[in-house]
């Protein structure tokens, strides 16, 4: 089993940039596939990215390439979200899950066992 808290959101402007990171415990970090999620009010959860064990592959939202970064340091047992060019749109609780299949990428949410508490990204106009 793993622990996972979130840290790194906050309130910003259109165009700025945060990086969100996600700290885990417990199990061996380097066994799991780490993804981030989040969900706007009033909207489902949807995926944003995940990377394998090792860091070697990623897998995005269509919508978030280019803009998006996930990367992971299994040194710190942790994954990193950098987010550039943010826009309004953006807005919403973000969140990072553990599958313990590390090395397939998956979007669903289903197929990730172990979830944080989420933290909040606020972009203004």
């Amino acid at each position: 089993q793993v622990q996972l808290v979130e840290s790194g959101g906050g309130l910003v402007q259109a165009g700025d940039s945060l990086r969100l990171s996600c700290a885990a415990s417990g199990r061996s970090f380097s066994s799991y596939a780490m993804g981030w999620f989040r969900q706007a009010p009033g909207k489902e959860r949807e995926f944003v990215a995940i990377i394998n064990w090792s860091g070697t592959s990623t897998r995005y939202a269509d919508s978030l390439k280019g803009r998006f970064t996930i990367s992971r340091d299994n040194a710190k047992n942790t994954v990193y979200l950098q987010m550039n060019r943010l826009k309004p749109e953006d807005t919403a609780l973000y969140y990072c899950a553990a599958d313990d299949r590390a090395n397939f990428l998956t979007t669903r949410i289903s197929d990730h066992a172990y979830w944080g508490q989420g933290t909040q990204v606020t972009v203004s106009s």
